[in-house]
């Protein structure tokens, strides 16, 4: 397995304690992959202090979204208006999500999985994951 992004919906998955999600993270860290997940996502997670939401905390790295991830997400945004995609505000943070992944860990487990696959084609070498609806 190479590097593992997590986007929102994998966080609120993992918070959950939803097994599937559990056990993609479970084989992340057993294999040594690099847990990444951008500081914007931890401000649509968090919402106040659980030993939860400290448990899932302690498996992954937070990413700062510096100026090369801003301008990565930018050019992939500028992209996809250019094929006259509709985009809104709140894809831009889906934006620095997949730009973290292409730099950081390219195996990206979303909750937005058609919304990251309009990044598809700026993007070719991340590997989309959907999250399976809860069971």
């Amino acid at each position: 397995m190479g590097g593992l992004t997590l986007d929102t919906g994998a966080l609120v998955a993992l918070e959950r304690n939803r097994r599937d999600m559990g056990k993609v993270v479970g084989a992340a860290l057993r294999t040594g992959a690099h847990i990444t997940v951008p500081a914007n996502v931890i401000a649509e997670w968090w919402r106040g202090r659980t030993d939860r939401r400290d448990h899932v905390r302690k498996v992954f790295a937070v990413q700062d979204v510096n100026e090369q991830i801003a301008r990565l997400a930018g050019k992939a945004l500028a992209w996809l208006k250019r094929r006259r995609i509709d985009i809104d505000d709140r894809i831009t943070i889906d934006a620095t999500v997949i730009a973290t992944a292409a730099l950081h860990g390219s195996n990206l487990y979303t909750g937005d999985f058609e919304d990251m696959q309009r990044f598809q084609g700026f993007f070719p070498s991340v590997k989309l994951f959907s999250l399976k609806p809860a069971e």
